[in-house]
């Protein structure tokens, strides 16, 4: 998300790559049957959207996060719940299991990770989705004003838990030759050359991207790919909220502001990570930085509306480039 924004922050309806149910045999329509996938962080946004396409693909997602019906963590949302994603999951044609874990923790971690080894003696798709961290965040604060407490926990939530989290579940996913990992951020490796406007969050956004072409390196000889993707300008539920408006009338948001208009829902990304994960030849894309809006070119899948969102693209040319152009041709 562009500086200057907070979030990290859903919908089932599957259109992956280039693929609809109504023309392709039930195979090619769920081209992830038989996958095992693990998201991680999966309560919102992203991460939740991400566990529902993988699910609409055909897979079964495990569901992880530290909000249950019975319990808010401390981002303090109780309106969504893992509970809640798994049903998505399971409603979108594939199976979700929610397990409350906190990924701070590695014996909750290990518990996890055995729990899927039991089950399925596989692990084919691992997505760090883990952060949280949004509620301490303060854009324009210098590092020594920061609350050191604050900024040491958002490394935590959004470093430490992803190598935890990797450190556990790889042994499993190399177990067979064709997994995948993602590492989700905020920012491509392009855009995260610019100062994220707060020391903590730009180590924690611009860590993952180089967890995943650290990982490209340790998992090439097990033929697994680790790849760092990051949505646009994401019309989380956090953001929508923080606006004052739903998905349904989210265009009332930019006159507030403007650069809204080129604002993606969760869905585009989750499309991504399911097209990623259904790649025969995903290797290619091994540590490097993606982001929704280059994968749908490269795919073909659309937003939830049809569209197209290149928000990277927009940020770069129009808000910091000076080109004159509106959002709408970024869609």
């Amino acid at each position: 998300m562009p500086d200057g924004y907070r979030t990290e922050d859903v919908a089932i309806a599957w259109n992956g790559p280039r693929m609809t149910t109504t023309q392709h045999t039930h195979s090619e329509a769920r081209p992830l049957s038989g996958t095992v996938a693990l998201v991680a962080g999966a309560t919102r946004g992203g991460g939740r959207a991400i566990a529902v396409q993988l699910g609409a693909a055909g897979a079964t997602v495990y569901v992880t996060g530290r909000t249950t019906r019975t319990h808010v963590s401390e981002v303090g949302r109780s309106t969504e719940t893992i509970e809640e994603t798994a049903e998505l999951v399971t409603a979108a044609g594939g199976e979700g299991i929610a397990v409350p874990t906190d990924h701070l923790v590695p014996e909750q971690v290990r518990a996890l990770v055995d729990r899927v080894d039991r089950d399925h003696g596989r692990l084919d798709v691992l997505v760090n989705s883990l952060w949280g961290g949004d509620h301490l965040l303060r854009f324009g604060v210098k590092m020594w004003e920061t609350d050191l407490e604050q900024g040491l926990r958002m490394l935590d939530l959004g470093i430490r838990s992803h190598a935890i989290t990797s450190s556990i579940a790889l042994p499993l996913l190399i177990r067979r030759p064709g997994g995948l990992v993602v590492e989700m951020t905020d920012g491509t490796a392009e855009y995260n050359r610019r100062f994220r406007e707060n020391f903590y969050y730009d180590l924690a956004k611009t860590a993952p991207i180089r967890m995943a072409f650290a990982l490209s390196h340790d998992l090439k000889d097990a033929g697994a790919t680790a790849v760092a993707l990051t949505p646009g300008f994401l019309r989380s539920e956090e953001m929508l909220d923080a606006f004052g408006v739903r998905e349904e009338n989210w265009r009332d948001a930019c006159a507030r502001e403007p650069h809204f208009a080129v604002a993606e829902s969760p869905v585009y990304v989750g499309r991504a990570v399911a097209a990623l994960a259904a790649d025969p030849d995903k290797a290619r894309w091994s540590g490097r930085s993606l982001d929704s809006g280059q994968l749908a070119k490269e795919y073909g899948f659309t937003d939830a509306d049809g569209s197209q969102p290149d928000a990277w693209g927009y940020f770069r040319d129009v808000v910091h480039g000076g080109r004159q152009a509106s959002a709408e041709a970024y869609r």
